[in-house]
């Protein structure tokens, strides 16, 4: 069962706001408290305390960061299962909860972003990967080589028929490096795909083990879907063990 945090959030504050306006401003004001009955009392002690900490994590997950949890290994080696990361939500512009209207532009994707979207065909579901081409690209990927317009990215070390499973190789996407994981040596679900305007292209870095914009239950994603931009590893625990101390505070990059 999925449940829509955001909308609970934004209730819980509406509420609690509210009750706390009408006690500041009907009930208080008309000498009412004083007679007020207990369970009113209490609902009004309550509101007072959990709205100004509601309101603030709504503020903040909303408009500043908010936590997301790697269900799955489509981004490894850049991410493992287990880690917890921060969502910057102000890098592709301000939208208000529940509804994701966008009220200010702040910037867009460039080439390289890892960035967390809700799903099309289901919104409810969050996907991380990362943006391998923009508005307008041409994407080419056969036998793990990604071309973005008729430029063939660079792959270090180069994957060939002998490459092993599970080994890591560096791209460099443009100005941008990254690494990627190959399961496979031939390449799975090669072709060509045209980004079309208003959306981006996503690709995981586990290039053989994830379901990403080369497949069409999930296909290009329109920028209304966007949530945020990955920005770094808070903590990293996976089942009963111990954290990973080492990854906390890495930059995704």
């Amino acid at each position: 069962m999925n449940f829509n945090l955001a909308l609970i959030l934004t209730v819980l504050t509406a509420f609690t706001g509210v009750v706390v306006a009408i006690n500041k401003f009907i009930w208080q004001r008309a000498d009412r408290w004083k007679t007020a009955s207990r369970p009113r009392q209490t609902l009004v002690e309550y509101c007072q305390s959990f709205f100004p900490v509601l309101l603030f994590v709504l503020i903040i997950r909303s408009f500043v960061f908010e936590p997301f949890r790697i269900p799955s290994g489509s981004m490894e080696p850049t991410l493992e299962p287990g880690d917890f990361i921060f969502v910057e939500k102000f890098s592709y512009g301000l939208r208000l909860p529940v509804t994701e209207t966008k009220v200010l532009e702040t910037g867009e994707p460039q080439r390289g972003d890892v960035v967390v979207f809700r799903l099309p065909a289901d919104p409810s579901i969050n996907y991380i990967k990362r943006v391998v081409g923009l508005p307008g690209d041409v994407i080419e990927y056969n036998a793990h080589r990604l071309t973005v317009n008729g430029e063939t990215m660079k792959v270090d070390p180069p994957i060939t028929a002998r490459s092993p499973s599970g080994s890591i190789h560096q791209e460099q996407l443009f100005s941008r490096r990254h690494d990627i994981k190959i399961l496979v040596p031939g390449g799975r679900e090669n072709g060509r795909y045209v980004v079309p305007e208003g959306h981006y292209f996503m690709m995981g870095d586990n290039r053989d083990n994830s379901t990403d914009s080369r497949f069409h239950q999930v296909g290009p994603i329109p920028e209304r879907f966007l949530v945020g931009k990955a920005t770094r590893i808070w903590m990293h625990i996976e089942g009963l063990s111990w954290p990973d101390w080492g990854r906390i505070g890495t930059k995704i990059e």
